[in-house]
């Protein structure tokens, strides 16, 4: 999608950014590691969280990804979730900051849009 940049000059010409095509779009399926746990933030906001596990197609092992559910609808489906329920999500992965007792911290989560039972 192409961006343009006004100027509060009239005289200048109107910029052309860069098209973004930009897409943060996951699909995943696997299996419920644990039951899913509620949290409320600081900020007063409510999350509930869970780990996926996924097998690796060419290599042995698993790996295991930490799923938030944000929206009333997916925090409610989340917690309803068993452990091994074999399910599919549909979300964005982001980045999550806080402050932890050794400062600034970060992890890697999967919001989850849509939880579907397979």
């Amino acid at each position: 999608m192409a961006t343009t940049k006004k100027s509060k000059n009239p005289k200048e010409k109107i910029q052309h950014e860069e098209p973004d095509y930009s897409l943060n779009d996951v699909m995943l399926r696997g299996r419920v590691s644990d039951s899913a746990i509620e949290k409320t933030l600081p900020s007063g906001d409510k999350v509930v969280e869970f780990r996926l596990i996924i097998s690796r197609l060419e290599l042995s092992g698993v790996d295991t990804l930490d799923i938030g559910a944000w929206s009333t609808k997916t925090r409610r489906s989340a917690l309803s979730l068993k452990p091994d329920e074999w399910i599919e999500i549909s979300g964005s992965i982001h980045r999550r900051f806080w402050k932890g007792p050794s400062g600034l911290a970060s992890r890697w989560q999967v919001e989850a849009a849509e939880i579907s039972r397979i």
